[in-house]
């Protein structure tokens, strides 16, 4: 990664807080599923998984607070910011659906998320570099979870690949996002801080693309791709996300994580 540029204050602290903001709605999605999975193991994994996401956005938001130096610690930005102010993409504040819906969204967040890290261990930022030492391990563990799924509920039983086939089409517009540039990507590239995102398409493409053969699963080309997260713009169903996940901390204020 080239690192000879020069980043501002306000630009990182945008870069970590989009990777906060990513990794909390999604955990929160995920914890969802805690005593309704569809078997006890699975009850178990989820919310394990769900627990490596929110833990990475808790470190993730320790440093946004510190760059951006504005005395706003971890619970204030995770839960004390409205909805426009989050800058998550709008792939992980889907509503689960089904079983197959949520797995599928989990393989594309981690397949992208997967060479982020990986780059990122050989970052400019020390902080970043430590992050990513402990992520790449549990966001490899999420793409051999979510995709044996994906596989399976693929290439099951009639109705499982019906679910499945519906999940790659509702997932289609959401995939593009993940791969937007824009001046705080591109500043956070020339510093040598981390990839720009479209970089990373070729090694989302062979990590899913073996997986949809081995699951008898064709991509989906969307007609358009659903865009905004980075800029605040969020879904409906963001609100009731954001009532649940800040209801502990405005009722009782001052809480710590």
């Amino acid at each position: 990664m080239a690192g000879a540029g020069t980043i501002s204050r306000e630009e990182l602290a945008a870069f970590v807080l989009r990777l906060a903001d990513d990794h909390l709605i999604l955990g929160h999605r995920l914890s969802e599923w805690c005593g309704h999975a569809p078997m006890l193991e699975e009850d178990l994994a989820m919310p394990n998984m769900a627990l490596d996401l929110i833990g990475q956005a808790r470190v993730l938001y320790q440093y946004a607070g510190a760059v951006e130096g504005r005395g706003r610690d971890e619970d204030a930005l995770a839960y004390l910011r409205r909805e426009r102010e989050y800058t998550n993409c709008l792939m992980a504040e889907r509503e689960n659906g089904d079983f197959a819906h949520t797995m599928l969204r989990q393989l594309y967040f981690a397949a992208f998320m997967e060479p982020m890290w990986e780059t990122m261990l050989n970052s400019t930022d020390e902080t970043l570099r430590g992050i990513a030492g402990k992520a790449v391990k549990e966001v490899a563990y999420h793409i051999r979870h979510a995709g044996e799924w994906v596989v399976r509920l693929g290439d099951g039983t009639e109705e499982s690949t019906r679910r499945m086939k519906a999940a790659v089409e509702a997932l289609a517009p959401y995939v593009g996002e993940l791969f937007e540039s824009d001046d705080v990507t591109k500043a956070v590239a020339e510093a040598g801080i981390a990839p720009e995102p479209a970089s990373l398409r070729p090694r989302f493409d062979a990590i899913v693309g073996p997986i949809f053969a081995e699951a008898g699963l064709e991509w989906v080309e969307a007609p358009f791709t659903q865009t905004g997260g980075r800029r605040g713009l969020h879904g409906e169903a963001v609100g009731f996300l954001l009532a649940e996940l800040q209801f502990m901390q405005r009722s009782y204020p001052g809480a710590a994580w």
